[in-house]
């Protein structure tokens, strides 16, 4: 079973917040995909990457970049994982079939990072936090913070 985290976002964008959790990643000696529900969410993310100021080098790839073994973050729309991570990173969930039990217990750590400002993304996450919990995985509730990230039971 996976451990899967829902880190409410309310005090920033996923862009924004998505750096910062991939650094602590890379610093803890870790490999990263993260799952886009499609290739503009993609070109996005990997935008906000190199433009990160903190960190301020966070070393990733995607198709139309090539060379996924050594990539140490992993952008797609699919379900490659080349660079061999252990770590899935979820903007609004994913796409819907990587929910499915064998997609996520690939992954020992997933991160479903969520807008808490719009109403359907929570009622999503919440949806979703339902049917992890009932298939058996980890969970953890993250809450952004004036000053970083809070668990909460």
């Amino acid at each position: 079973m996976s451990e899967i985290g829902f880190y409410h976002l309310t005090r920033s964008t996923l862009a924004e917040a998505l750096p910062a959790l991939l650094g602590r990643t890379l610093d803890a000696g870790e490999r990263a995909v993260v799952r886009c529900r499609d290739g503009a969410e993609v070109k996005t993310l990997d935008d906000a990457l190199w433009r990160a100021r903190e960190p301020v080098w966070l070393p990733h790839g995607s198709r139309a970049m090539g060379h996924g073994p050594r990539q140490p973050i992993w952008l797609t729309e699919g379900e490659d994982v080349p660079n061999g991570a252990a770590f899935l990173f979820l903007p609004d969930g994913g796409p819907e079939a990587v929910w499915a039990a064998e997609a996520l217990g690939a992954f020992r750590r997933v991160f479903d990072l969520f807008d808490g400002g719009d109403e359907a993304a929570v009622a999503r996450a919440r949806a979703r936090w339902r049917a992890a919990k009932a298939a058996g995985h980890g969970m953890a509730y993250w809450q952004q913070q004036p000053r970083g990230w809070k668990r909460s039971a």
